[in-house]
């Protein structure tokens, strides 16, 4: 076999490869990201829009991933969580964080330890006196 005759089967086999690493366009994300990351970042940054604005924007978030059978973020349901307890809504923080407990085992420690605190009472300080 000459030695064009190689470099053209080298090509194609080449070529082949590379269309059959492109065709694997239809599997689907793991899960709907869409703006979290961003949001969150805002957030720790304390650049993002009020806290009432953000739960509104993650919920819907939420409701999509619902609507469209895709899994939520890791981190999602914590962060939602977080911003539920800075408006008072401890209960529904308390909820969001087992959820994410149940979604993503590997996040147990973290999450128990939020749980806990949560669950623990007030400490006034010294000089004050418990109401």
């Amino acid at each position: 076999m000459s030695r064009s005759t190689w470099a053209r089967r080298l090509l194609l086999v080449g070529a082949i490869a590379v269309l059959a690493g492109c065709a694997n366009r239809g599997t689907a994300p793991l899960y709907l990201w869409e703006s979290f990351p961003r949001q969150q970042y805002q957030t720790l940054l304390r650049e993002g829009s009020d806290t009432e604005a953000q739960i509104r924007d993650l919920e819907a978030h939420a409701e999509k991933a619902r609507g469209s059978g895709a899994a939520l973020p890791p981190g999602f349901r914590a962060h939602l969580g977080m911003l539920h307890l800075s408006v008072g809504n401890a209960d529904q923080a308390r909820q969001l964080w087992q959820a994410e407990k149940a979604a993503f085992p590997e996040s147990a420690p973290y999450m128990d330890q939020l749980l806990k605190r949560l669950d623990a009472p007030v400490k006034t300080s010294k000089n004050e006196k418990p109401a």
